[in-house]
This record gives C-alpha cells, structure tokens and sequence, in this order.
C-alpha cells in the first residue's frame, strides 16, 4: 500500500511530464528543469520540487491562471482592508463568503475576472468613502464642540 505522499508525488509526475508535453519541451529541455532542481531524473524530484515544477509549467502555458490568482489575491486585501476598517472579525472564510455573495457565485475560485475587479473596486471605493465621511463628521463635530 502506497502512502498519501507517494500516491501524491506520482500524480505530479504524470502532470509534470503531460504539462512539458503540452509545452512543447524537448528532452533536453525537460532534462534543464530537472537539473535546475539537482536532479538526473523526474523520479528523484521531491514532493515540493514537483509542486514548485508543475506550478511553473502551469504558469507558462496559462498566463490566465496567474492573472486569475493575482485578482483574487487584490479582492482578498480589498475585503479583508474594508472589515478592518469598520472594526468587523476578518478570516479568509468571511471574506470569500462576503465575495461570493456579492458576485453572486457558490464558490470563490468561480468568481470571472470581471466581477473579481468589479469587487476589488467597490470594496477599494468603500474604503475611501467611509475615510472620507470619518474626516467630514470628525469636522462637523469638531466645528460643533467649538461653538458651544
């Protein structure tokens, strides 16, 4: 019976050695990745080193994905900005929950790049408006204290 990191690491081989495939990789070239890692062969990768591969590769024949990531990551740090904010709990749960709502998806990584940056700016807009009426009201009372 195969352990979980060895059922795990032989996954990332196949994915490893179908994404040089796709790519378009010579043996050669296939074989620099591998020796760029301290390796003669595929087998010898870690788990860690395939992972870090397989990303790459990924990376390179889906600039998308990266672009995907990348939105996710600004609606996270827009969300989790505008609950810190207004003094509210934040974790990443709530704040992909409070995404999926507004987006009116199920899941968080189903969210189109449209509505991650139609997010991104109402949460950024957000911000900015309860600075801007905290500075307006902090004003009005200041004029306030000093006319009584």
């Amino acid at each position: 019976m195969k352990t979980t990191v060895e059922v795990q690491q032989r996954q990332l081989l196949i994915k490893f050695h179908t994404l040089c495939k796709r790519a378009g990789l010579r043996p050669d070239e296939k074989e620099a990745i591998i020796n760029s890692y301290g390796r003669f062969t595929s087998r010898d990768m870690t788990l860690t080193e395939l992972i870090d591969a397989v990303t790459k590769l990924d990376e390179l024949l889906n600039p998308q994905l990266l672009q995907m990531d990348t939105w996710r990551k600004r609606v996270i740090a827009s969300i989790g900005g505008y609950l810190r904010l207004i003094n509210r709990e934040q974790n990443l749960q709530i704040i992909k929950a409070i995404a999926c709502r507004a987006s009116a998806h199920d899941y968080f990584n189903d969210i189109p790049k449209e509505r991650l940056i139609n997010i991104y700016n109402a949460f950024i807009n957000k911000q900015k408006d309860y600075k801007k009426v905290g500075v307006i009201t902090d004003e009005m009372i200041f004029n306030l204290t000093i006319a009584n």
